[in-house]
């Protein structure tokens, strides 16, 4: 969007049509608050929304925090007279649904007939957002004309909130499917961690004449990684992906977080050097799994090279490395990746981050460095850091209140 932005700033003469262009853009691109800017420079050029407009503009309120700008533009709708057509009448429902008005957007829904299932599928996936899944299944058996997108929103409400047998037997019941039906059952048994159902219906998926996309490979590499499937795992990047180049960070990111989960640190470090693109979720994957499994000075030796490209850590980047440290023993890396959190990437700290860090102390023996620590913690201690220091304490022989007491001489 930003060169976008560049060479629509330099066009001398700005039609209504390119003003929408820039709206949807801004709409569609996660920036809303950009999309309401621009629009006020519609009316300052003199030009007059149309039906379009309002439609990107109420995707774009969505967006935004509260609900206040969704009902001044379905105002502007309303004294203009656009709320009879269709698309703009459906963008307002869409609109209060996904901001919770559902009483508004039942209200919208009477008014727009039974046959507009557009509007109906909206107010379906509005309550079942809210997990009211019973008034969701309601309106959706009462919907007299259903296609397929209002299919897939049930289905998808069943799945999110884990209730996959009725999921499955809407989808048994469908007069038919596409890719986003069958990945939505796939990602639900995923998501609980039902892998051998999940590679069931990726079999049937493919029977019914669909080919797995993105979506279904990261779903079942996630479930893999989460259970430690690393044959399976093997197996799924074999079938669907070998041979052929990974140009997705997602997708990326997926096989280096299974294989580096799972254990297989060569492979997890093949992919990792053969992803052309990556972020830090990229990075996070394979300095974890390298601490996690036991190869702390790779692990710290990784995190310091994405510091050197340029890339920006995040709280899991320094979890993952001072959980390195504290494995390693290397009290001194350690305790300076924990100041550089703060004071060059300002990043808070968490219960977390003082866990590992009071654990790395606990273990070299540095009992009143680590109560140092827990009093300079902003919140409470967690019952987790007071366990991990009271194990370093019976490790060392030291009693607990030998080391609050060495902490108050020095305070003296």
């Amino acid at each position: 969007m930003g060169y976008a932005r560049k060479v629509f700033d330099g066009i001398p003469h700005l039609d209504l049509f390119m003003h929408n262009v820039m709206v949807r853009g801004y709409a569609h691109g996660g920036a809303p608050a950009a999309a309401f800017v621009l629009y006020r420079r519609i009316g300052a050029a003199s030009l007059r929304p149309d039906a379009f407009t309002f439609c990107y503009l109420l995707r774009a309120s969505a967006g935004l925090p509260g609900s206040c700008a969704g009902y001044q533009v379905h105002g502007v709708v309303l004294k203009l007279g656009f709320l009879s057509d269709a698309f703009v009448r459906n963008a307002v429902i869409n609109m209060h649904a996904k901001c919770g008005d559902l009483q508004v957007a039942g209200a919208l829904l009477d008014e727009a007939g039974e046959g507009d299932v557009v509007a109906w599928s909206a107010v379906i996936a509005g309550h079942a957002a809210r997990g009211d899944l019973g008034i969701a299944r309601q309106l959706f058996d009462d919907c007299r004309h259903k296609d397929l997108v209002c299919w897939n929103v049930m289905v998808a409400a069943y799945a999110k909130h884990g209730e996959m047998e009725k999921a499955r037997e809407l989808i048994d019941r469908a007069p038919e499917t596409d890719v986003v039906s069958w990945n939505t059952i796939i990602t639900g048994y995923a998501a609980k961690g039902m892998l051998k159902e999940a590679l069931d219906v990726l079999d049937e998926m493919k029977c019914a004449g669909w080919m797995p996309d993105e979506a279904t490979i990261v779903s079942l590499l996630s479930c893999c990684a989460n259970l430690g499937s690393l044959d399976t795992g093997r197996m799924i990047h074999s079938l669907h992906l070998e041979g052929r180049p990974c140009t997705s960070i997602v997708l990326g990111n997926a096989l280096v977080s299974m294989y580096a989960k799972c254990g297989d640190l060569q492979a997890a470090l093949e992919v990792f050097s053969r992803t052309k693109e990556r972020d830090v979720w990229t990075w996070n994957s394979i300095i974890g799994g390298l601490a996690f499994h036991g190869q702390a000075e790779q692990s710290i030796h990784f995190f310091n090279k994405m510091l050197q490209e340029g890339m920006c850590p995040n709280a899991i980047s320094f979890l993952c490395v001072l959980g390195a440290c504290s494995h390693a023993g290397l009290v001194e890396d350690g305790q300076r990746y924990f100041s550089l959190m703060k004071d060059r990437y300002k990043i808070e700290q968490n219960a977390k981050h003082y866990s590992c860090i009071v654990d790395m102390l606990g273990r070299a023996g540095l009992l009143d460095e680590a109560f140092a620590i827990l009093s300079s913690m902003r919140c409470e201690p967690s019952a987790v850091i007071w366990r991990t220091l009271l194990g370093a304490c019976k490790t060392t022989g030291m009693q607990p209140w030998q080391t609050c007491q060495g902490e108050a001489s020095k305070n003296e």
